[in-house]
């Protein structure tokens, strides 16, 4: 009886510890396997141009690596490889990047310190489709967002910020459903996982998704969930 495939995985991080480590723990699924590593964006650049149709399903991707770091590999990959497929890993205070990083076409985030089921979660999600966000990195873009509303500084320019928020939120026309539908994808549920908590087929979802994405002009799901956050779509 043949083996399924594992899907391949590149590592790229300036930490040849917890490179190996990572390895070892997704070498050992039987979904996956570890095609590659890379040290730095310079050398994930090199291996995916030497990749030819031997690209990898996903790349695990740090953000902070000296020289070329994860934002500007990311975003040269995707330019070349629009349909390459990055969950970028990262560590507490990097928010700032992710607006940018998910404009870009990055499919999601992890805390480097994620335990090993949260990231075999992260890679399934991406695998079929979808992002995959920590739900402690969105409490913490959630705060962030908040905290900078309301800032003591009372300036303009936050007031203005506030305004603009409102004023998109209002613009757009989301039904009852698609605002529930809206706040599980952003708390990390799959379309199946929404279908089955709200009792409704998996097709509907994906309609549902489409809509949403339509009416807010996000391009994928990653987008669309930084959007509606930094918009006051939802509340995490």
């Amino acid at each position: 009886m043949a083996t399924e495939a594992r899907h391949t995985v590149l590592l790229v991080d300036d930490h040849a510890l917890f490179r190996h480590g990572l390895k070892l723990l997704l070498d050992s699924h039987p979904r996956y396997r570890v095609a590659g590593e890379a040290a730095s964006g310079e050398e994930m650049i090199g291996w995916l141009e030497a990749a030819g149709d031997r690209m990898p399903d996903i790349v695990l991707l740090d953000i902070s690596m000296p020289g070329m770091n994860g934002i500007e590999a990311a975003g040269i990959a995707l330019a070349r490889y629009p349909d390459l497929r990055i969950i970028t890993l990262s560590m507490y205070g990097e928010e700032d990047y992710y607006f940018r990083m998910v404009s870009q076409g990055v499919k999601g985030f992890l805390l480097k310190n994620s335990d090993i089921s949260e990231v075999y979660a992260a890679l399934e999600a991406v695998l079929e489709g979808g992002s995959y966000f920590s739900q402690e990195l969105l409490f913490n873009l959630v705060s962030n967002l908040r905290s900078s509303s309301s800032g003591t500084g009372g300036g303009t320019d936050d007031a203005d910020d506030d305004n603009r928020a409102a004023d998109a939120a209002d613009e757009i026309c989301l039904s009852d459903r698609e605002r529930e539908i809206l706040l599980l994808i952003c708390k990390g549920l799959t379309n199946n996982e929404i279908a089955d908590r709200l009792f409704i087929s998996k097709r509907t979802v994906d309609k549902h998704r489409a809509n949403i994405l339509e009416k807010t002009n996000c391009k994928n799901t990653a987008n669309l969930v930084v959007y509606a956050i930094k918009n006051g779509l939802v509340e995490i």
